[in-house]
C-alpha cells in the first residue's frame, strides 16, 4: 500500500471514531467462553479484527456480520484447540486464545504471536498466570501447549501490568468456579471493557485499585455488548489537528485520553473537553512549545500514541524529550521522520528532539501501525509531497480508512487504490476518444 500526502493543508471539522481495535480483539476472544450467541456492536472493520474473526472461525465459531460494525458470534461445530499457525503469526492478540480454548476443550496449542515489529513480545506473564490457575504448560519448538489438568482459582501477582496477561487470566478464570485475584493488573479502558462483557456473560468481576477479582462460573452465557470508542484513533486525529493547524472536534471518550489531553494543553495547544468529544485548535507547526513525553502503562501516556506525538514535537518550538518504557524497539519512525528533516537523536530508549520550522515531503516507510499514522500526520504538515510506503499493510491493520477520514477534515491524501482507479479511468477515457 502507498499513500501520497500533499502537505500544507489545515484541518477543520468533526469526526466520530470507530470502536477500539484493542478492545474488540479480546472481546472476540472471549466469545470462545460460551456456545451461546454473543452480539458485538461497534466493531471496527480493520485488518487485525478480520484476522481474529478468521481465527475464531478456524476453531469452530461462526461469525456473521448483521450490519456494518455488528457481529454475531456463536459456536457452529465442536471447538478445536489448535488454530492455524499462518493466522496466529499475523496477530499479537492471537495468544489470547490459549487460555479460553484450554478452558473450553481441555487443551490448546499456539505458536508465539506475530504483529508489529516494535520489540520482543514475552509471554511469560501469560504463562505464569495460566500455570497459577492449574494449567499444565509445555514448550515444543515454537509452540506452547496448554492442558487444563485441574484448573482452580488463584491469587496472581503480575510483576508488570501487562494488558495481554491481564486479559488472558481474566478470561480463563471466568470459567473456573471460585475467586481469582490479580494484583497489579493492567487498568486500561480496554481491560475494563472486557470485564464488562464477562460480567454480562455471567462472571463476577470487581475492579479495585491495584486489584481485579474474578468470580468464575462453570458456564457462561451469550449477551450483547458495545465496543468502546478507540482512544488511540481519537488521539491520532487530535494530534493531526494540532500538527496541521486548524479546528478539529473528535467524538470519543475524553476520560480515556487524559494523559494526551493534559500533554497537549501543556504544550500550549487549545484543548476543549466536553462530555463525549474533544476539540483541538492550533495554528500548526511552530505555534506550540516542546515538552517531555514518557510512554508508560495506563493511565500514563499511551505507547500507541508515542510515534504520533514524536511527529508533533518535531515541529514544536525548542527542545523535547520522548522516552519509551513499554516497547524497546518503538523508535523506527524516528529515522523516517529524520528523512523529512526532523532533528532527532536517539539515546537508548530516549529520543532527543530539536524542533524545526517545517518538515519536507519525501519517501518514508511505515514500519508498524502507529508509525504509519505518525508519518501520515507529518506529511500533512510538511512542505511538498510525502510518499508513505506501507508494503506490509500495517496502517490498515489499525485504521479502517485513515486517508479517507483525514481527507474529510481537509487533508489531501491519495491512496494507491485511488491512484490505480484514476489511472484505469484515464486509460478508458483515452480508448473511448
Amino acid at each position: 500500500m502507498k499513500l501520497t500526502v500533499y502537505g500544507g493543508r489545515h484541518l477543520f471539522g468533526e469526526i466520530t471514531v470507530d470502536g477500539a481495535k484493542n478492545a474488540a480483539l479480546p472481546l472476540l476472544a472471549a466469545t470462545l467462553l460460551t456456545d451461546d450467541d454473543v452480539l458485538l456492536e461497534n466493531v471496527p472493520d480493520v485488518g487485525d479484527v478480520r484476522t481474529m474473526i478468521a481465527l475464531l472461525e478456524s476453531v469452530g465459531k461462526r461469525v456473521r456480520a448483521l450490519s456494518p460494525g455488528v457481529l454475531s458470534v456463536r459456536t457452529e461445530r465442536d471447538l478445536t484447540g489448535a488454530p492455524p499457525d499462518s493466522l496466529v503469526r499475523r496477530l499479537r492478540a492471537s495468544f489470547l486464545l490459549l487460555g479460553p480454548l484450554m478452558a473450553r476443550v481441555g487443551a490448546s496449542q499456539l505458536p508465539l504471536p506475530g504483529g508489529c515489529p516494535i520489540g520482543v513480545r514475552p509471554v511469560d506473564l501469560h504463562l505464569k498466570g495460566l500455570k497459577a490457575l492449574g494449567a499444565q504448560l509445555e514448550s515444543v519448538g515454537p509452540f506452547w501447549h496448554a492442558h487444563a489438568g485441574s484448573l482452580h482459582p488463584a491469587e496472581i501477582h503480575l510483576d508488570y501490568p501487562s494488558v495481554g496477561a491481564t486479559e488472558q487470566i481474566m478470561m480463563t478464570a471466568a470459567l473456573i468456579p471460585g475467586r481469582t485475584v490479580i494484583s497489579n493488573p493492567a487498568q486500561d479502558p480496554e481491560v475494563h471493557d472486557l470485564a464488562r462483557l464477562l460480567i454480562k456473560m455471567g462472571a463476577g468481576i470487581m475492579i479495585e485499585p491495584g486489584r481485579l477479582q474474578i468470580e468464575g462460573a462453570a458456564r457462561l452465557q451469550g449477551t450483547t455488548h458495545t465496543v468502546i470508542p478507540d482512544r488511540i484513533t481519537a488521539g491520532t486525529f487530535l494530534i493531526a489537528g494540532a500538527i496541521a493547524g486548524g479546528d478539529v472536534t473528535v467524538h470519543c471518550q475524553p476520560l480515556h485520553l487524559e494523559a494526551l489531553l493534559s500533554k497537549l494543553d501543556e504544550l500550549g495547544i487549545i484543548v476543549q473537553e466536553h462530555v463525549e468529544s474533544v476539540r483541538v485548535v492550533s495554528d500548526g507547526p511552530g505555534s506550540f512549545s516542546g515538552g517531555r513525553v514518557e510512554a508508560r502503562p495506563y493511565p500514563g501516556f499511551p505507547t500507541d500514541l508515542q510515534p504520533q506525538m514524536m511527529a508533533l514535537l518535531s515541529v514544536a518550538r525548542g527542545a523535547s524529550v520522548v522516552k519509551e518504557t513499554v516497547w524497546e524497539s518503538r523508535f523506527a519512525h524516528a529515522t523516517e521522520l529524520a528523512r523529512m528533516g526532523a532533528q532527532i537523536r536517539l539515546e537508548g530508549p530516549t529520543a532527543l528532539i530539536e524542533g524545526v520550522a517545517q518538515l519536507s515531503g519525501t519517501e518514508v516507510h511505515a514500519t508498524d501501525v502507529r508509525a504509519g499514522a505518525a508519518l501520515t500526520l507529518a506529511g500533512i504538515a510538511a512542505a511538498g509531497t510525502t510518499i508513505v510506503l506501507d508494503r506490509d499493510g500495517h496502517i490498515g491493520r489499525g485504521h479502517r480508512d485513515l486517508a479517507g477520514e483525514l481527507n474529510r477534515l481537509g487533508a489531501a491524501i491519495i491512496s494507491e487504490e485511488e491512484q490505480t482507479l484514476e489511472e484505469k479511468k484515464e486509460v478508458a477515457s483515452t480508448e473511448i476518444r
